[in-house]
């Protein structure tokens, strides 16, 4: 915090304030740039989310947010003291994910961001709060059968990504394989012809092919080749994780996590399964 110049007098009656103040709190700095401890303890809150996700995470031209991932760190923060315009949304890409939590560059990330024991070593996570599967998105007239089939295509995903590991070591290894920075790139080369499909996982998918101007020309393949199961992700050793888990657990409880997923994905007729059991805690 900048303070203006003070006269000595009012300086030092400052600085016995803050001391006694201090000596009073228990907040620490794990929560990042919002509070150490949750309940709304400063004047905003930092949330990664996806800027190119529809359905999920989209900034849209007017400069607002909308999709489910936005609907959950929205109720997370109103659970954590927070009014809608106190929140800070920041775009958070796969890549960096881990390191802007380390960096206290958020509070915390609600971003299509799966729980695995790698991203643990490094980070915590609270949750899950949703399950989806890995699936591929390709052009209306083709058609893909199997996951044999996966390794005569030319496929794309985003960097860093969990779908994008996942077809290099363990389902198609001899398909070639774009790695972009963001979806809207892989659904560029999609429509372009420059890749077969893209691959990630089948919420995101359906968030794509649900838009007025997508819809017609892709589909879902119908694969379901992983779990992959949605955090919310915190720096670790954060004290945010437990307050994350309670506010989770009401929104499902109160119907708004039905709610949301219907608003934001329901129109592509996905089907997702309920939400998850909560295994993150400390």
């Amino acid at each position: 915090m900048k303070l203006r110049k003070a006269s000595a007098l009012a300086a030092s009656v400052l600085a016995l304030t803050l001391t006694a103040t201090a000596c009073g709190s228990s907040d620490d700095d794990n929560g990042g740039s919002g509070s150490g401890s949750g309940g709304g303890g400063g004047d905003t809150i930092t949330v990664g989310i996806k800027f190119d996700q529809p359905g999920l995470g989209l900034k849209t031209p007017d400069g607002s947010f909308a999709g489910f991932d936005v609907d959950v760190a929205t109720y997370i923060a109103g659970e954590l003291g927070y009014e809608p315009g106190a929140i800070e949304f920041v775009e958070t890409p796969s890549a960096e994910r881990e390191n802007m939590l380390k960096r206290g560059d958020v509070d915390f990330i609600v971003a299509t961001y799966s729980i695995t024991d790698a991203r643990k070593e490094q980070v915590d996570f609270a949750g899950p709060y949703f399950v989806a599967h890995q699936d591929l998105l390709i052009r209306a007239d083709d058609e893909v059968n199997s996951v044999d089939d996966i390794n005569d295509l030319t496929l794309c995903s985003v960097t860093g990504s969990t779908p994008a590991q996942n077809v290099k070591e363990n389902v198609a290894p001899n398909a070639q394989l774009h790695e972009f920075a963001t979806y809207s790139e892989c659904l560029t080369g999609l429509e372009n012809g420059t890749v077969d499909a893209l691959t990630t996982d089948d919420v995101i998918l359906a968030g794509y092919a649900a838009q007025d101007q997508h819809q017609g020309k892709f589909k879902l393949a119908g694969l379901a080749m992983t779990d992959e199961l949605y955090g919310v992700g915190v720096k670790k050793g954060s004290d945010l994780r437990d307050e994350i888990n309670t506010a989770i657990e009401s929104m499902v409880e109160s119907g708004a996590w039905d709610e949301a997923l219907d608003k934001n994905v329901g129109p592509s007729g996905y089907t997702a399964e309920g939400a998850p059991e909560i295994t993150e805690t400390n």
